[in-house]
């Protein structure tokens, strides 16, 4: 019988090139367990905005599988993350996912915590007692333009700095830090995170499953087979494809990067970026394709800007518009259960129900999540299915795909070896 780290091995080593993954990577206690040491406590994960902790005392609490963190502002405006966890015996010190403090109070006996994370009462300790020692942990948090990203290792991945530099030209002209949350969504998917990953990375599903997607955002943007449309398809990507061009050439003209950067398998911390046009009016993802807010973000004048998308491995994507930002975090709960946590931005200056509508700024992801949470579900229950075996990813709609997985089993391999 093999040992757990014996099974693994054979399972990362035994993957087959262009093939989905084994049944265990999907389904297993064990493989789900190495992935949260492999991945999601070692390298950075995409957690909120800065817009999440507006002002001085504001906290927000995000959980990465065991581990709880607080992310909080600051009276200096700095952010700062620590982990939820008292240094006198472990309590708990938020529960709530969001709150306002003016300093961070244990429940339990009352140490008590100025916001940067120093110890400043602990009632009943003797004269002894050192309180500069044990003030909270700290975690490693890097903003990328108001994206806030965190690391649990001691010595996060080292490359965050090229992915900033890479992507801050993409990403500032939408001035994130200068939004609010105008609604957030969380779904939890009954599916394994890497089967939510694997959906998000391709559009092949798209025409058949995302009506309302479908409606402002090509699905010829992530891959398709020419040699297998129809006339009518065949003149869609092409007219697709022209206005690509066009678009990125205008955008670029503007002083808005727009040309793709693909490196979601050659690096620690996998990206992908490019400013997609729209269809129809081409200015937002909304079912007639308008802008849903009256106010733009940052300084634009020009509603028709496309969407621009980012990635990072492992666990976000994004979608900068003119008019608004949604972005989306994957945090896995256990081999088969994942939160998909989606936040909707919109400029900070924006009135509900005068600049924007709720209903008609969500509609379009909101129905594509609960159709994509479907699909994963499917996936999952066909994983746990004895006749299941790895099929073989399309080159021509999958490659994205396919490049996660290898992203994926590269950071679980050098994991094994160390």
């Amino acid at each position: 019988m093999l040992d757990k780290q014996s099974a693994l091995e054979a399972l990362v080593h035994g993957r087959k090139p262009g093939h989905s993954l084994d049944a265990p990577f999907y389904t297993s206690a064990e493989v789900f367990d190495a992935d949260m040491e492999a991945i999601f406590y070692r390298h950075w994960i995409y957690v909120g905005v800065e817009p999440d902790v507006p002002e001085p005392g504001d906290v927000m609490t995000v959980n990465i599988g065991k581990a709880s963190v607080l992310i909080i502002r600051d009276d200096d405006m700095e952010i700062r993350a620590f982990h939820n966890v008292c240094r006198h015996r472990g309590a708990r010190l938020i529960d709530e996912e969001k709150a306002t403090v003016g300093n961070l109070v244990c429940r339990y006996h009352s140490w008590t915590y100025a916001l940067d994370g120093r110890l400043v009462h602990a009632p009943h300790m003797g004269a002894e007692f050192d309180a500069s020692c044990k003030g909270l942990k700290s975690v490693h948090l890097r903003s990328l333009e108001g994206l806030l990203f965190i690391c649990l290792t001691e010595e996060p991945p080292e490359d965050f700095d090229y992915v900033a530099a890479r992507m801050a030209p993409y990403i500032a002209p939408h001035k994130v830090r200068e939004t609010k949350i105008a609604y957030q969504s969380d779904l939890i998917e009954m599916g394994n995170w890497k089967l939510t990953i694997e959906n998000n990375r391709e559009c092949y599903h798209c025409e058949a499953n995302h009506p309302e997607l479908t409606v402002p955002l090509f699905a010829y943007g992530f891959g398709f087979s020419p040699e297998e449309m129809d006339p009518l398809d065949l003149e869609n990507a092409q007219r697709y494809e022209a206005l690509r061009k066009t678009s990125h050439a205008e955008w670029e003209n503007m002083g808005l990067p727009s040309h793709e950067i693909e490196e979601l398998d050659s690096r620690v911390t996998g990206f992908r970026t490019e400013r997609l046009p729209l269809d129809g009016n081409g200015e937002s993802h909304t079912m007639d394709t308008r802008a849903a807010c009256r106010i733009p973000l940052g300084a634009f004048s020009n509603a028709k800007l496309g969407g621009l998308s980012f990635w990072t491995q492992p666990n976000s994507w994004h979608h900068f518009l003119g008019d608004h930002i949604v972005t989306f975090s994957a945090l896995p709960l256990d081999e088969g259960r994942t939160l998909v946590r989606t936040k909707w931005l919109v400029n900070k200056d924006a009135v509900e129900g005068v600049d924007y509508d709720i209903a008609n700024l969500i509609e379009v992801w909101t129905a594509t999540n609960a159709q994509d949470s479907a699909l994963v579900q499917m996936c999952q229950q066909g994983a746990m299915n004895p006749a299941y075996e790895p099929g073989p990813y399309s080159p021509n709609t999958e490659m994205l795909v396919e490049k996660f997985i290898r992203w994926y089993i590269s950071r679980m391999t050098e994991y094994l070896a160390k």
